[in-house]
């Protein structure tokens, strides 16, 4: 049994090394791109030695662009080409039977072997084949060893076991086709639009959608730059097409219908950012958009291999898109995946903190997509939070009658109807409100979904204590789309939020303990009985009181808050002291009720004082 522990052990270890692997080339491909956009390239008149130094020169700082642009790209293939060349040592030593990623694996040691010499050659702006070829070249050599590396992670997590030549890549279907083809168009929008940043192609076409005002350009370069065009309209319809017919006849396969849905965000998110860089080429955003066009390529390899690996038939789709006929509460039960009522009271968090952050009333663009975006990554989270909770749900009676423990949604559309979301409320934020933002609304994602769905809900009884920063990051996101930034006082708002989590919905855990315990959930009333849950209620519902009364002192509030704030205090203590000494569910219902309520009016009372 230890053998076949450390085996198991060494295989995750072997795994997570591949992936690394991949995603430390797609780091350099994404920070390629940036040097080649920049037009950093070349930099460092020398190679591999930038003017004759392993470091950078004194006085460049890190995100400087030109010459630190250029060593960093450097400096990250030095890193990457050890880690490929160990990660193909040890797949074939210990994994020889595995043809498949051994020859993947030994293909990318090759492609990098020739990347290093032309990527040499195109830093030294070489001139014998054209330095925006060799460029391109160098990219289109990059995604190819990108595409062995990820074919052969999807490999070795979708098997079992590492140990036998088992593995067929079968395409059968329509949709298998449909996926093949679309990824051949993207794969050559990608080499295109490599050929056409560069040089005189750039510039070919001044206007859109005509070329020049003309329908046929009158030159090579126009004609470069023409196709271009062409195939973003083609690659956009056949995304399109591959979305649609994804949601009807891939219900079951949770990675091919993830996939496909990301890979249509992530491609008009694309395309979003780069109508963003027109006014500009700030550095974060000419990243995200070299890093975004990536994501979408490799994003739809997975899901061409995942389609290969599962190998249906046209009749198994067939026969699945018969069930989605008829089903008339389809858009409602995507609603009901939001948690559209937790969703409001997080949005009216976030409307206070842009209120009090302005002290005034935003305006009404940046409301609506700031509250767009914040709709977003709460819903999709709580989507993705019910595919984690999918089983628990359905031993829960509160919960039973959710989309998917109640059949009506399959796992599959729950989950990547929560990843689509989320991503898109990422590119929104980035693109019409501000980066600072959309990073803490990436923030709030993933404290929500990672830290407290899967790690901590069900492994500590603190799970609701240290979860609570997720539901409190709302505020700060209102806060920094108005103002560009955080300070302390937009900290306190956080710290309201996370105090008054615990009270909160430990109340509900009292209601609902025979729920919790069925479902495994260590939720306080569980593991540590009623009389010690409605104490701990009572003691953080005096601390949360005095955090709110103490908030003028750090520029929260004044006179109008420190009065309502007074009368609210009150307020919330006498329910809480009336669970602590009356117990009974009817009570503790009515204190989940009221701290609800509570916060909607401690969070009014500051934006009617940072108004006035």
């Amino acid at each position: 049994m230890f053998s076949s522990l450390q085996t198991t052990n060494q295989r995750n270890k072997f795994r997570y090394l591949l992936l690394t692997s991949a995603v430390a080339i797609f780091l350099l491909i994404v920070l390629g791109g940036i040097v080649r956009v920049t037009e950093s390239g070349g930099t460092c008149l020398d190679w591999p030695t930038c003017f004759g130094q392993w470091t950078p020169p004194a006085g460049w700082t890190l995100f400087n662009q030109g010459a630190s642009l250029d060593y960093l790209h450097r400096l990250l293939t030095i890193l990457v080409t050890p880690l490929i060349l160990a990660t193909a040592v040890i797949a074939w030593r210990r994994y020889p039977s595995e043809r498949w990623v051994n020859r993947l694996l030994i293909i990318a040691v090759v492609l990098m072997v020739v990347q290093v010499v032309l990527g040499g050659a195109v830093a030294l702006r070489s001139t014998a084949i054209g330095w925006n070829w060799m460029s391109t070249a160098h990219l289109g050599l990059s995604l190819l060893m990108l595409a062995c590396l990820t074919v052969a992670t999807v490999i070795v997590f979708y098997k079992n076991e590492i140990t036998s030549d088992t593995t067929r890549l079968v395409y059968r279907s329509p949709f298998a086709r449909l996926s093949l083809i679309t990824l051949g168009a993207l794969s050559l929008l990608l080499l295109s639009g490599a050929v056409v940043s560069g040089g005189q192609f750039a510039t070919a076409c001044t206007g859109w959608p005509l070329c020049n005002g003309s329908l046929i350009p009158g030159d090579y370069a126009g004609w470069v730059n023409l196709s271009h065009r062409l195939l973003v309209v083609l690659v956009s319809g056949l995304v399109v097409l591959l979305f649609i017919r994804a949601w009807r006849i891939q219900r079951t396969q949770p990675g091919i219908l993830v996939a496909s849905t990301a890979v249509g965000v992530l491609f008009f998110a694309q395309a979003l950012m780069g109508a963003r860089l027109v006014g500009g080429f700030p550095p974060y955003l000419l990243g995200l958009h070299g890093a975004t066009a990536v994501a979408t390529w490799v994003t739809l390899l997975i899901q061409v291999v995942l389609v290969g690996l599962v190998g249906r038939t046209r009749e198994e789709e067939q026969a699945e898109s018969k069930a989605v006929v008829g089903r008339k509460e389809f858009a409602k039960d995507l609603l009901m995946l939001t948690k559209p009522i937790v969703v409001l009271l997080l949005l009216v968090t976030t409307y206070a903190g842009m209120v009090i952050g302005g002290e005034a009333w935003p305006k009404l663009s940046l409301t609506f997509w700031t509250l767009l975006g914040g709709f977003l990554a709460a819903g999709g989270s709580g989507a993705i939070n019910q595919y984690i909770d999918r089983f628990d749900d359905f031993k829960m009676q509160r919960t039973q009658k959710r989309p998917i423990p109640a059949g009506r949604l399959t796992p599959a559309e729950g989950l990547a109807f929560g990843v689509g979301v989320t991503l898109a409320s990422f590119f929104i934020m980035v693109a019409f409100v501000n980066f600072l933002a959309a990073l803490l609304t990436l923030a709030g994602i993933i404290y929500y979904v990672l830290l407290y769905s899967i790690f901590l809900k069900k492994t500590t009884v603190q799970n609701i204590v240290i979860g609570g920063g997720a539901g409190a990051i709302p505020p700060l996101v209102g806060w920094a789309a108005v103002t560009g930034s955080l300070n302390i006082p937009s900290l306190f708002l956080f710290a309201v939020v996370f105090m008054w989590t615990p009270p909160h919905f430990w109340a509900l855990a009292l209601v609902r303990q025979k729920d919790y315990a069925r479902a495994g959930v260590p939720m306080l009333p569980v593991v540590r009985g009623e009389q010690e849950t409605r104490w701990q209620i009572f003691i953080y519902t005096i601390e949360l009181v005095v955090l709110t009364l103490i908030l003028p002192l750090f520029g929260l509030g004044g006179s109008v808050y420190l009065i309502g704030a007074s009368l609210l205090g009150v307020w919330l203590l006498f329910a809480a002291w009336k669970v602590w000494k009356q117990g009974g569910n009817k009570v503790a219902w009515k204190m989940y009720r009221y701290s609800s309520m509570y916060l909607l009016f401690l969070f009014a009372v500051l934006m009617v004082d940072a108004l006035l």
